[in-house]
């Protein structure tokens, strides 16, 4: 039974690591949409400052054009981390099945030695009574 205890810490272990994993990229993901939601802002502010709102203008400002590039770049990203984060809650799924199954078998194999013991148990119980019964009856 000690392989099986192993089994099931390791399969603990390796759950919450792709737990950990998933959280990691939820907060990546929050933390680029957080910096491209600014830089939406920044990018308001400078067009607002210059009275320019089309990128194709001559005279757009550059740090807009510049702000702009980021926040697609980071849009990106974030997109391509929607998908890492999809892949990553598809294998915490999976490793928390293998988890479960380690356990029940586990928890079946605890109970078949309970049950064992019990009828062990109860076998014993049963020849102390048969013997009793036997000892006093009359003769």
């Amino acid at each position: 039974m000690k392989s099986r205890e192993t089994l099931i810490r390791l399969k603990k272990f390796q759950v919450d690591e792709k737990r950990r994993k998933v959280v990691q990229i939820e907060a990546m993901i929050a933390e680029f949409e957080r910096m491209a939601g600014d830089l939406e802002r920044e990018i308001k502010t400078e067009q607002d400052r210059a009275g320019i709102h089309d990128p194709a203008h001559f005279a757009y400002p550059t740090y807009a054009k510049a702000a702009i590039a980021r926040r697609e770049n980071l849009k990106r990203s974030a997109d391509e981390l929607k998908v890492q984060l999809d892949e990553a809650k598809a294998a915490l799924g999976e490793a928390f099945e293998e988890l479960k199954k380690v356990e029940l078998l586990d928890e079946r194999d605890h109970a078949r030695e309970r049950a064992a013991e019990n009828a062990v148990e109860q076998s014993e119980l049963d020849s102390i009574g048969l013997m009793r019964a036997r000892n006093s009856a009359p003769a």
